[in-house]
C-alpha cells in the first residue's frame, strides 16, 4: 500500500507551480514531464521498473519526500496577519517616562525625526526585536494587542521588519533580473517569472533613469539600486513592516515609492530629515534624548504647505536635470 503520511495539501499541489519539488525528484534521477500535474498524480504514475533501475524503494522515496515537504511547506505557511502593532512607552536616557501607547496600522506611514544620535535607531531596533521590556529603553511591543509569539523574535522566516538602509553595495555578479529571480525562488513564490517582471517594471517607474533586466546589479546607480530594492520589498517581502532610512537621498520618485508600499498594506516606518517626506507621513515621532518626545499628527495646514514644498522641489529637480544635461543656469 502506498505511503499516506504525506500532507494532504502537498499531494494536491501542482508540480508546475512548485518547481522545488521537481528539483527534489531530479536528485533521485526521476524526470518530471512539463505541464500541469499534481504530486499525487505523479506518484500514482511512477513506473516501478524505473524505480528499480534507479535502485529506489517506493516507500523510502515517499518518506524522504514527506520529510522534505514538511520543511518546505513550513517555509511557505503564511505569516499571521498583523492588524496592529503597539509601542508601549519606556524611558529616555535620563530615565524619564515616555508616557505613550502608540498603535500602528497597515497602510500607515510613520515618520521618525530627530537629531543624529537622538535614539531613532534604538526605537527601530526595539520594534524589530519585538522588545518586551528587555532593552535599554524598557519599551514593549504588542502585535494585534497581544504579547507576540516568540517566532517574531527568533525565527529567520518570520521577520517583522524589512529594512532598507542608506548605503547599499551589491557584490554579486548577477543581472538585475537574475538577482530578483533568485530572491523570488528562495521565497518559493508561485509564478516567479511574473513576480520578477512586476518588480523590474515597478523599479523602473521609481528610478530616475531606467535600466534593463540584463543590467548587472553592480552597475546600477544608487537611485536604481534603491528603486529595485523598494520594489522587491513591496512585492516579495513577507514582513508586515517596512523600514526605510533617508529615502530622500535615493534619487527616486519618493511619492511613488511610498504609494507602492502602502498599497501592499505594510506599516511604513521612515526615518527622514526631508520636510516633504515628513509631511507625507500620517504621523511623526519626534525622538529626543533616547526617547519618544512628541507625537505629531499631520494637519490640513501642513498638507497645504506640502503642495508648495513639492512645487519648489520640482523646480529644483528641473534645475538639477539642466545641470546634468550640460545646460547653464544663467536664467532660472
Amino acid at each position: 500500500m502506498k505511503d499516506t503520511s504525506l500532507f494532504h495539501k502537498a499531494l494536491t499541489i501542482s508540480l508546475e507551480e512548485h518547481p522545488y519539488i521537481e528539483d527534489f525528484l531530479n536528485s533521485f534521477g526521476l524526470d518530471v514531464e512539463p505541464g500541469p500535474n499534481s504530486l499525487q498524480q505523479y506518484l500514482d504514475n511512477l513506473d516501478p521498473d524505473k524505480l528499480e533501475d534507479l535502485g529506489i524503494n517506493y516507500q523510502q522515496l515517499c518518506q524522504s519526500l514527506n520529510d522534505f515537504l514538511a520543511g518546505m511547506l513550513t517555509l511557505k505557511e503564511p505569516l499571521d496577519k498583523v492588524d496592529s502593532l503597539t509601542i508601549i512607552g519606556g524611558r529616555d536616557k535620563s530615565g524619564n517616562a515616555e508616557n505613550i501607547d502608540l498603535v500602528l496600522k497597515p497602510g500607515e506611514v510613520i515618520c521618525i525625526v530627530g537629531p543624529t544620535g537622538s535614539g531613532k535607531s534604538r526605537l527601530l531596533a526595539d520594534i524589530e526585536w519585538v522588545a518586551q521590556g528587555d532593552t535599554p529603553t524598557g519599551r514593549k511591543i504588542l502585535i494585534n494587542n497581544q504579547v507576540p509569539d516568540s517566532k517574531w523574535r527568533f525565527s529567520t522566516e518570520h521577520k517583522l521588519v524589512a529594512q532598507l538602509s542608506q548605503n547599499m553595495n551589491f557584490v554579486m555578479d548577477l543581472s538585475a533580473e537574475e538577482f530578483i529571480r533568485m530572491h523570488a525562488e528562495s521565497r518559493l513564490v508561485t509564478n516567479p517569472e511574473e513576480k520578477v517582471a512586476q518588480i523590474l517594471k515597478q523599479a523602473n517607474q521609481l528610478a530616475g533613469e531606467m535600466f534593463h533586466p540584463d543590467t548587472p546589479v553592480t552597475s546600477l546607480s544608487g537611485g536604481q539600486s534603491r528603486a529595485l530594492m523598494i520594489a522587491d520589498m513591496a512585492i516579495l517581502s513577507k514582513s508586515p513592516i517596512a523600514l526605510i532610512d533617508e529615502i530622500e537621498n535615493a534619487g527616486i520618485d519618493r511619492k511613488k515609492a511610498l504609494d507602492l508600499l502602502v498599497q501592499e498594506e505594510k506599516i511604513i516606518l521612515m526615518a527622514t530629515h526631508d520636510p516633504i517626506l515628513a509631511l507625507m507621513g500620517d504621523r511623526r515621532l519626534v525622538i529626543k534624548n533616547g526617547g519618544i518626545n512628541k507625537l505629531i499628527e499631520s494637519s490640513e495646514a501642513e498638507r497645504k504647505n506640502l503642495k508648495s514644498l513639492e512645487e519648489l522641489d520640482n523646480k529644483l529637480l528641473a534645475l538639477r536635470n539642466r545641470i546634468r544635461s550640460g545646460e547653464t543656469l544663467e536664467e532660472i
